[in-house]
């Protein structure tokens, strides 16, 4: 299983990017979730880019804002999941496309689901990540 813990305000929330989750029960489907946004380009650092790849080597500046970016649409998403009712994301993605010249969409989206630990490993992990009542 491929998940992450994602931490937010009241308690984590597991995402996953498989449709189910081992020994965990999906007991409802609370329906589709996403968070979204659109970045401009600084002009500089698009510059600054550019002759970077003249030589080669990581883009950092350019790295860390998209380490920014899908932190806060995976923020947005959580939050659109916990106020549908759930408590888990399944099926997560990122995708990204380009807007014109200079705007980038970036979005995460997945399946906002209601799911219960029923093994003892799927009951340790919810204790750890602060499910209530397990």
């Amino acid at each position: 299983m491929e998940g992450r813990e994602i931490v937010c305000d009241a308690f984590a929330m597991l995402v996953v990017t498989t449709n189910d989750i081992p020994g965990w029960e999906i007991r409802k489907v609370c329906g589709e979730v996403m968070g979204l946004t659109v970045r401009s380009r600084n002009a500089f650092s698009q510059m600054g880019a550019g002759f970077k790849s003249l030589v080669g080597g990581e883009l950092k500046g350019m790295t860390q804002n998209l380490i920014n970016s899908r932190q806060e649409v995976m923020g947005r998403m959580l939050e659109e999941a916990r106020s549908r009712g759930g408590n888990a994301v399944v099926a997560m993605r990122y995708d990204t496309s380009e807007m014109g010249d200079t705007w980038t969409e970036i979005c995460a989206y997945g399946t906002a689901v209601v799911a219960v630990p029923i093994t003892e490993d799927a009951k340790a992990t919810a204790r750890e990540l602060g499910y209530g009542g397990v």
